[in-house]
């Protein structure tokens, strides 16, 4: 049990590494199909990225353990929300409503006034979801291997 409560977003520690990565796994598991190769996240350098402290996870409330997930990077102009994960199990709890919420809190703590992200363009499930939080789209890049859709949304 890492502490965390199901309401609670925190900064990842070392400890939470192998957490963070089962996470990613298994959100972005299912996409390998149908993309035709492994997402981005699963490839990742979660320890690096802990370190660097761009991640930031929330737990269940039965036990703490870690469900959910958002990487995140400052820039100048804008927040990158690089990547969200949330357990499959927990799909449907309010998880990811809560880690957008964060992002855009996050954001505006830093003083900036944009959040930026990208997704896979045959992630179809990211392009409902992403408008319904306020993000626009706005272009779509083949970027080496990855075809991906770029979003924003400004802050108020």
């Amino acid at each position: 049990m890492d502490g965390t409560t199901s309401e609670e977003i925190r900064p990842a520690t070392a400890a939470d590494v192998a957490a963070v990565k089962a996470v990613t796994d298994a959100a972005y598991t299912p996409y390998i199909e149908r993309i035709g190769r492994v997402p981005l996240p699963m490839g990742a350098d979660h320890a690096a990225d802990v370190a660097a402290g761009k991640v930031y996870v929330t737990g269940d409330p039965a036990g703490g353990a870690v469900v959910g997930l958002v990487v995140v990077e400052a820039f100048a102009d804008h927040l990158y929300l690089d990547s969200i994960a949330v357990r499959p199990d927990a799909h449907g709890t309010g998880v990811g409503r809560r880690l957008l919420h964060f992002v855009d809190a996050y954001a505006r703590a830093l003083g900036l006034s944009e959040v930026r992200l990208c997704t896979h363009a045959k992630m179809w499930e990211n392009q409902k979801i992403y408008p319904k939080y306020g993000y626009e789209f706005v272009e779509r890049r083949v970027e080496g291997a990855y075809d991906r859709l770029h979003y924003r949304k400004r802050l108020d």
